[in-house]
């Protein structure tokens, strides 16, 4: 039950944002509101507030808005209609969809360095994670382990452990470390040798230092939180870039794979679901600015060749435009989809 109510909470929080923000232009330019619709199918319940049905339906999936005139065939021209507006105007009101999306990103990736914290490696020599298969692993090293000496030397801070270790590459060294055994503390000398880094030149045994949280103040979030919607954008946009270049399937995830993501994600915590409600808003909002018919961007082409052409758009143009994108569409939902079920590794599908 918990799954489930995380599942439609983070689905329809991405969605209901991107559509409050048609919806917050429209209203700021004067284009009547019919529908404001949070789901799907059937309404369950709704009100009338300011000329807007507020409807919440069966299917609590998303949801949509509707303005007044939003298609050719039924516009009348009016100048509180979509296509009344002129189409720079209705630019403004395609955009402010993924802008939202942004919004919550950037919101998502403020509140977690603010709140909870960056990730900071600790100076401490106490090894925070043990590499399968790593000389570390072989000698019996495990998390949480203190490491006070190596080869006789004390050591204070993780920088001195990791200098010592860098410069005995296939040498045998000797680490004395503390281990905490049910409340107790005992002392242990492993005897290690580290395995050489042939691209750095230096001994490696396959440890990391703890990680501790590190609060930022408002500005430093602020700035944490721009980087990090810049850098999850141009990782996301270079990817799908390189498969292009290199003729390579890309790795998508589809609804399924995103309801099992937040599956998965929903037992870690809520510090873990607001990172990733930050991620899927920012790829919803960025999948939007693509110029693909049907999606935001594909209307923002439209209207931008309207402006550029100084005509009216012509329905039989708009209305093919459409169905290539919808065919497009359905064709990146079913290879996504695809993706999904193979990696559930169901025997029928392999």
């Amino acid at each position: 039950m918990w799954i489930a109510l995380c599942v439609i909470l983070v689905f329809s929080l991405v969605v209901v944002i991107h559509e409050l923000g048609h919806f917050l232009v429209c209203k700021w330019l004067g284009v009547r509101v019919e529908k404001f619709a949070v789901g799907f199918g059937k309404e369950l319940f709704g009100f009338e507030w300011k000329g807007t049905r507020w409807s919440f339906c069966l299917l609590p999936l998303g949801g949509y808005v509707k303005p007044a005139g939003e298609e050719l065939e039924e516009t009348t021209g009016a100048p509180d209609e979509f296509f009344g507006q002129t189409w720079y105007r209705r630019i403004a009101i395609a955009l402010a969809g993924p802008v939202m999306n942004y919004v919550l990103a950037f919101t998502c990736f403020f509140l977690l360095v603010f709140f909870w914290g960056q990730p900071h490696p600790s100076n401490q020599p106490v090894i925070g994670e043990v590499v399968t298969g790593y000389p570390a692993q072989t000698a019996g090293l495990e998390k949480g382990d203190k490491i006070l000496a190596i080869n006789g030397k004390q050591v204070g801070t993780w920088e001195e452990a990791a200098k010592i270790i860098h410069l005995n590459p296939e040498k045998p060294i000797d680490m004395l470390v503390q281990r905490v055994v049910e409340g107790n503390s005992l002392n242990k000398i492993a005897a290690v040798v580290p395995k050489k880094d042939l691209q750095r030149e230096i001994g490696v045994i396959g440890i990391s230092p703890l990680v501790e949280m590190q609060k930022l103040g408002v500005l430093a979030s602020i700035e944490n939180a721009s980087q990090q919607t810049v850098f999850w954008t141009v990782l996301t946009l270079k990817y799908l870039g390189d498969a292009i270049v290199q003729r390579k399937k890309p790795e998508l995830a589809g609804p399924i794979g995103i309801v099992s993501i937040v599956a998965k994600v929903s037992k870690q915590g809520f510090q873990e679901m607001v990172g990733l409600i930050a991620l899927i808003s920012l790829s919803l909002g960025l999948f939007n600015f693509f110029p693909i018919p049907l999606l935001d961007g594909g209307h923002v082409f439209l209207y931008l060749l309207e402006g550029i052409f100084r005509k009216p758009l012509n329905k039989t143009v708009v209305r093919t435009a459409n169905i290539i994108g919808a065919s497009f569409l359905l064709a990146i939902f079913i290879f996504a989809t695809s993706q999904d079920i193979s990696r559930l590794n169901l025997p029928f599908w392999k």
